[in-house]
């Protein structure tokens, strides 16, 4: 299971911490593991870091899945203040309530079983959190040049998101599928930031398809 810098036991990387050296440190693994080039699958910050590794990394993604994730152009509408506060709580409940909307308790039960079955679950020091978090502010602000590049990109891209993402407006999303010629948009209607386990069949069942 893939971690990034800080997390488990991926080693840090020097501050200040950003999406470009996530992107060089997960292209790192792919050489590592010798996985050639690959198709790439990135969900919220994790799809920052798949823009980036996509520019900055071509020969090692063939195919880009992009989940309820924002463009690097500084044009992205920010993540509203209340869902990232509620994102970033330490109580668990809150985290959800921003994930999953009202009446989705089954998606949120599967949700967090999958979590409990991975030791030291969600045990990120507070210092990574804080550096992430800054990392994807200078990310959505346009500060980090490789997310002003994925225009450039011609390589077969998916882009995911719930219509009701409290933390990726769907606008975001939107401006991700149009800067990329052919990319393809699926929104998913009545889910939230975590449609991909909201609507998980579905979700598989497009990215089987679109994986070819």
């Amino acid at each position: 299971m893939f971690d990034n810098a800080g997390i488990g036991k991926t080693g840090t990387l020097p501050s200040p911490l950003g999406i470009t050296e996530m992107a060089n440190q997960a292209s790192a693994l792919i050489s590592a593991l010798g996985l050639g080039r690959t198709a790439v699958l990135g969900w919220s910050m994790g799809g920052m870091i798949a823009q980036a590794l996509a520019v900055l990394h071509p020969a090692q993604v063939s195919r880009l899945i992009l989940a309820a994730t924002q463009p690097g152009t500084g044009r992205a509408v920010p993540i509203p203040a209340a869902a990232a506060a509620a994102a970033a709580s330490p109580d668990p409940a809150t985290v959800l309530s921003v994930l999953f909307p009202p009446g989705q308790a089954a998606a949120e039960r599967t949700y967090v079983i999958g979590i409990l079955r991975y030791p030291d679950f969600y045990q990120a020091p507070r210092a990574t959190t804080v550096a992430q978090e800054l990392a994807v502010e200078q990310w959505i602000a346009g500060k980090d040049p490789a997310g002003r590049q994925l225009g450039q990109l011609r390589i077969p891209v998916l882009v995911a998101v719930g219509t009701l993402d409290q933390l990726d407006p769907v606008a975001d999303d939107r401006m991700l599928a149009d800067s990329v010629p052919g990319a393809k948009l699926i929104l998913y209607p009545g889910a939230g930031h975590a449609f991909l386990f909201q609507d998980l069949a579905s979700f598989l069942s497009a990215v089987k398809q679109f994986l070819g």
